[in-house]
């Protein structure tokens, strides 16, 4: 097995106790369940000493064994939707201020051509496609037109 670059004992320890959490959250859906830890070790291709690690929350089990942990409980909870762009509300806060500081303020209508009007310039064609994109973004089924 890999050395890894972060021991479990320098991870925050908010992420200790959420990891200790989804530990005793399986052990309890097994439980409810009427099924051995030997019984989700098979399901699940580890050892059952191994379960019982996952049970207690260790943060060093893969983590591949702790998502079968939680699509044995509930295949229909997509967990990568945790982390999906759209859920993803720091990112889109950055971008939408990212594109608010890129608009320039247009000049007086006075002073603007019909032509000119008509037109929309580059940094208005980038705000709007970059505009449009964040709308796909939180509104995946919506259909957006530029």
């Amino acid at each position: 097995m890999p050395r890894q670059n972060t021991s479990p004992t320098d991870y925050p320890q908010a992420v200790l106790q959420q990891i200790e959490l989804l530990g005793q959250n399986i052990a309890i859906a097994r439980k409810r369940r009427g099924e051995s830890q030997a019984q989700w070790a098979r399901r699940l291709g580890v050892s059952q000493p191994t379960m019982a690690r996952i049970e207690r929350g260790d943060p060093s089990v893969a983590m591949a064994s702790y998502v079968m942990c939680m699509w044995l409980v509930n295949p229909a909870v997509v967990v990568a939707d945790l982390v999906a762009p759209q859920s993803d509300h720091a990112a889109l806060e950055r971008e939408v201020t990212r594109v608010r500081g890129a608009r320039k303020p247009a000049p007086p209508v006075a002073k603007r051509t019909a032509a000119a009007a008509a037109v929309p310039s580059p940094a208005a064609k980038a705000a709007n496609n970059t505009a449009a994109g964040l709308a796909a973004l939180l509104h995946p089924a919506a259909k957006v037109s530029t």
